[in-house]
């Protein structure tokens, strides 16, 4: 019994040890590591926390629900997507400087949402808004605006290994021999 406990431990242990150490993706990490567009499609993002975005469904218009589901929420119909904590996502291009698109779906390029360095929080990337009222914004997402609220405003967040701050140059002494 002791045995299987501890077994039970030690899996555990290395099942955590295993998974990726997330930190926030900042303005200081994007300009001291000075990437191009190319190196950032390299880069595995993740969402900080989760996210759900929703848009109100006119009775009249014809509407091609792509991706989310239809919810009824106050009277209304809703068109909903989810978005998870950790839900892996892809940089796709830069339409400023600091601005990052970023596609949590696998589906066309229209599919993503804007982050940007937040000066409030030390330059993390964090979901950007077209206006902001407290913790409720609205996105434009596949091409169509939608609401979001939430508690926490999503940042982005990268798998960082540090190794620290200096280079090590090493090399194995041949050795010495008197001579005569």
């Amino acid at each position: 019994m002791r045995a299987t406990y501890l077994l039970l431990l030690g899996a555990i242990g290395l099942l955590g040890a295993c998974s990726p150490t997330l930190t926030p993706f900042s303005r200081e990490l994007y300009e001291t590591q000075n990437w191009t567009d190319n190196d950032l499609k390299r880069v595995q993002f993740y969402l900080s926390d989760d996210l759900t975005i929703y848009r109100n469904i006119d009775e009249d218009s014809r509407v091609n629900i792509s991706s989310g589901e239809i919810k009824i929420r106050n009277g209304r119909k809703v068109q909903q997507i989810h978005f998870r904590r950790g839900t892996p996502g892809v940089f796709l291009f830069r339409p400023k400087d600091d601005h990052f698109a970023i596609s949590f779906e696998n589906k066309d390029d229209t599919h993503y949402l804007m982050f940007g360095p937040n000066p409030k929080i030390s330059g993390e990337y964090q979901l950007l808004a077209s206006e902001w009222n407290r913790r409720s914004g609205t996105v434009t997402y596949a091409g169509e605006k939608f609401q979001t609220d939430s508690d926490v405003i999503p940042r982005l967040l990268v798998n960082l290994k540090r190794e620290g701050s200096y280079k090590q140059v090493s090399r194995t002494a041949s050795g010495r021999k008197v001579k005569g």
